[in-house]
């Protein structure tokens, strides 16, 4: 890489100089608490899709494979997206349901890591989800699947300007969820 290159990339701005801050020991007990305040919170700075999340899965190779969709719902199943059962994240899900999703909010310096089980809704609720597409002409579609990941693990993560962020972690166990602030390394 050029040293110019390199110089424009360390050049360019990073978060807003007003971040808001991440009490370690003021999070909810349960994080889809905190996933909905946080995810309010990116919807209301305006920013276009702040719904939206890459989603990563493993390969047939155990390569994992990334891409950028839209969360359609949080409810009990857990957070709800779809695609074509076609593609090849039906195919990786179908493989080994599980899967990473991960949300990114700039204006917030904040960024949210959700993984677990993944589970195909039913015909029902996939043919209610391609109703409401904008492109929706009254034909149903059978290829059309909507998921939900199902998390066993969240990471919150709120950026601070000196790059100490600050994280939270959740873990589901037997006897429901459990939180911590994972240690980092300094730097």
């Amino acid at each position: 890489m050029s040293d110019d290159y390199r110089a424009r990339l360390r050049s360019l701005p990073t978060f807003p100089d007003d971040l808001p801050v991440l009490d370690p020991d003021g999070v909810p007990e349960h994080p889809l608490d905190l996933f909905r305040t946080w995810l309010d919170d990116a919807i209301a700075t305006g920013e276009r899709q702040p719904n939206a999340f890459t989603l990563s899965t493993i390969g047939e190779d155990g390569a994992p494979s990334s891409r950028t969709l839209i969360i359609k719902a949080i409810d009990e199943h857990g957070l709800h997206f779809s695609s074509n059962r076609r593609s090849r994240k039906a195919a990786q899900l179908a493989a080994r349901p599980i899967a990473t999703a991960l949300c990114f909010w700039r204006p917030l310096g904040r960024q949210v890591e959700v993984t677990g089980h993944v589970t195909d809704l039913g015909a029902d609720a996939s043919q209610a989800d391609w109703a409401e597409r904008p492109s929706y002409t009254g034909a149903p579609n059978p290829e059309w699947v909507l998921w939900a990941l199902q998390p066993t693990r969240f990471e919150f993560l709120q950026a601070t300007l000196d790059r100490r962020h600050v994280r939270v972690e959740y873990r589901r166990g037997d006897e429901g969820w459990t939180h911590r602030q994972p240690s980092t390394p300094a730097g």
